[in-house]
């Protein structure tokens, strides 16, 4: 490829997603690659294809423009004998391996998606803070006793089918042979037999033209998602559902001529403020939503129908395959409401003290509270039903339920929570969403959505500025450029001796939401001495005060409304401090959340942190304000 590519970032999620269609035989986009000159050398600077053996990295023919990522997925997952390192749905750095559920596969019935899984590098699947194994695959005899089948082979079958035979036949089962061959008609000969086209531009093409093309495969393109072929099927039946979502300016309704893209992003947003916190919902999160309710809608009809077996029941669903099912009457019954779910979504977040769209925890959840919204209706407005909707949220928030696999969450919710709102039970998002205690130390950036969530929450309980004592409304927020500070400065912490490692020091637990003008009260140095310039104030050259002096005792209250330990702080107590804000904030969300916090001091996160340079290669965002 030329080496002006972006790296292999691609999450396991979307390299499973990629393996399912190819197992299928469907369509996955055409590629696109520059022939080189080779008698004159090649014009680009490039690079092999991210871990091809080095017998492969020869002087290329053509260079790949567009299909990267495609192609190295492919590559390293159901060709190369190595593990594959990959980035999991919270971007951290991971090793996995990639295998197809033989059964499943086979199933008709079943979504081809459901049968592609990967397991980490040991090959073990674990659940209950890995303490309990669900499923080994650490040695060949594994897979075949459970009919596992490790896609890295996907391109050589013969040594492991005949392993396969050889260990039933051991045990007297030959005829599981006619399993595999079945499984080698019906799927596996997709890979090996699957045709793409290839978009070759000739070598004398010019720079510029290059340059154009690549930008605007890469950056300027998107892949065709459930909304464009909606749109199509919807074209069809003469229903413009890109002039929804857009816009059409020739439209005499002024609703109309903005498009629910707009009026959602415009929605509930601050004054001065160019976007809402709605800004990215995308068409597909409103398609969603309409699918939940719709899908709910056809399994309670089946429910009540007596000549329906539980069997027959449609299940709720929230995926691709239930979009692109979606009819233009169900679109056009739901789209009303649904657009009034994200729009009461919007004021329970500000509720909740979550103002832009950068502070959202996360993204998707905003499908699932945007569908319970539209399905209840004014029963939002009451104290009761909103206090337990916000418990649910917090709960998705803090137990991180909302980064992968959302859509068997979704059916969850607009199932349970409706119930639960009636006088039901628990919904499994509150009964799931428990934080872990040493999960704190690890949240450093907003990559993570508890990190987000837990600064909200310090606003939501009334946190007051260490400056002016103010609480942090709407408008004290936007008008004091409230931001995530350290609380011990990162310049003092670099200067101690030892050396404070950042690991400790940019973790969640020394941050809180400040005003922009403390900040640069707070400076660089200890937190005794900025204290003291609070507790102090500060005067003109004329004896004019500009900053008016503050009492100890109220300064206390302040810090306290950030669940800082106050004597701590006084006596830049680095380590006793980390402890004791660690505890207080652990008390704070088991108090939101109504969970107690899950204590285990030898579980840790997987993978390791991703280096800042990936995360922008990504696309990915990492915001710190200081």
């Amino acid at each position: 490829m030329p080496d002006f590519q972006r790296s292999w970032v691609w999450e396991e999620e979307r390299i499973m997603s990629l393996i399912a269609s190819v197992s299928r035989g469907f369509p996955m986009g055409a590629l696109m690659s520059l022939k080189s000159k080779i008698d004159t050398g090649v014009v680009f600077a490039y690079r092999p294809i991210e871990g091809t053996p080095v017998v492969a990295q020869t002087k290329p023919e053509q260079l790949l423009l567009d299909g990267q990522q495609r192609m190295t997925s492919l590559y390293q997952s159901c060709m190369r004998r190595q593990v594959v390192s990959t980035i999991t749905a919270k971007k951290r750095l991971i090793k996995r391996w990639f295998y197809i559920d033989m059964m499943k596969a086979m199933n008709s019935e079943a979504d081809r998606e459901s049968a592609i899984f990967a397991v980490p590098e040991d090959r073990k699947l674990k659940e209950n803070f890995d303490k309990d194994i669900v499923l080994n695959l650490s040695s060949p005899e594994l897979e075949y006793e459970q009919l596992m089948y490790p896609l890295n082979q996907a391109f050589s079958t013969d040594p492991w089918m005949q392993g396969f035979w050889n260990y039933w036949n051991t045990k007297g089962e030959s005829g599981k042979i006619e399993v595999f061959f079945r499984f080698k008609n019906e799927v596996l000969n997709s890979f090996s037999e699957y045709q793409v086209p290839v978009i070759a531009l000739g070598a004398d093409t010019s720079h510029e033209a290059v340059c154009l093309v690549f930008e605007k495969v890469n950056t300027g393109g998107k892949s065709l998602d459930a909304f464009e072929l909606l749109t199509a099927m919807y074209a069809a039946q003469g229903h413009k559902l890109r002039d929804d979502w857009l816009g059409d300016e020739k439209a005499d309704n002024p609703d109309r001529r903005l498009g629910i893209q707009k009026r959602l992003a415009n929605y509930g947003r601050a004054a001065g403020q160019v976007q809402g916190v709605l800004a990215n919902v995308a068409s597909t999160d409103f398609l969603q939503a309409i699918a939940l309710l719709h899908t709910k809608e056809l399994r309670l009809a089946a429910i009540a129908d007596p000549s329906k077996k539980e069997s027959d029941w449609p299940a709720v669903r929230a995926t691709r395959q239930s979009l692109l099912d979606l009819p233009l009457a169900a679109y056009k019954k739901y789209s009303n409401a649904v657009q009034f779910g994200f729009e009461r979504a919007a004021k329970f977040l500000r509720q909740q003290q979550i103002h832009r769209v950068g502070d959202l925890p996360y993204q998707t959840q905003l499908v699932p509270l945007a569908a319970i919204f539209a399905e209840i209706g004014d029963k939002a407005e009451h104290a009761t039903n909103n206090d337990k909707i916000a418990r649910w949220y917090w709960c998705g928030v803090f137990g991180e339920l909302y980064g992968s696999t959302v859509e068997s969450r979704f059916s969850k919710d607009i199932l349970e929570m409706p119930v639960w709102l009636d006088g039901g039970a628990e919904p499994s998002t509150v009964a799931d969403g428990v934080l872990r205690a040493e999960r704190l130390l690890t949240m450093r950036s907003r990559l993570s959505a508890a990190y987000k969530g837990l600064q909200a929450l310090l606003l939501r309980q009334g946190a007051i500025d260490f400056r002016s004592g103010q609480t942090f409304d709407q408008t004290i927020f936007f008008d004091e450029g409230v931001d995530i500070h350290h609380i011990f400065p990162k310049d003092w912490c670099e200067k101690q001796s030892p050396k404070l490692p950042a690991s400790l020091y940019d973790s969640v637990v020394n941050k809180t939401p400040l005003g922009y003008r403390t900040n640069r009260i707070i400076g660089g140095v200890a937190p005794s001495s900025y204290l003291e310039k609070l507790e102090n104030g500060k005067a003109g050259p004329n004896g004019q005060i500009i900053e008016p002096p503050i009492e100890k005792a109220a300064l206390a209250t302040y810090l306290k409304s950030h669940c800082i330990p106050v004597p701590e702080l006084y006596a830049n107590d680095f380590d006793g401090f980390m402890k004791a804000r660690q505890k207080l904030l652990l008390d704070l969300v088991a108090r939101t959340t109504g969970n107690a916090v899950f204590a285990n001091t030898e579980a840790v996160d997987e993978g390791d942190e991703i280096p800042a340079s990936m995360a922008q290669d990504s696309g990915l965002e990492l915001i710190e304000a200081d």
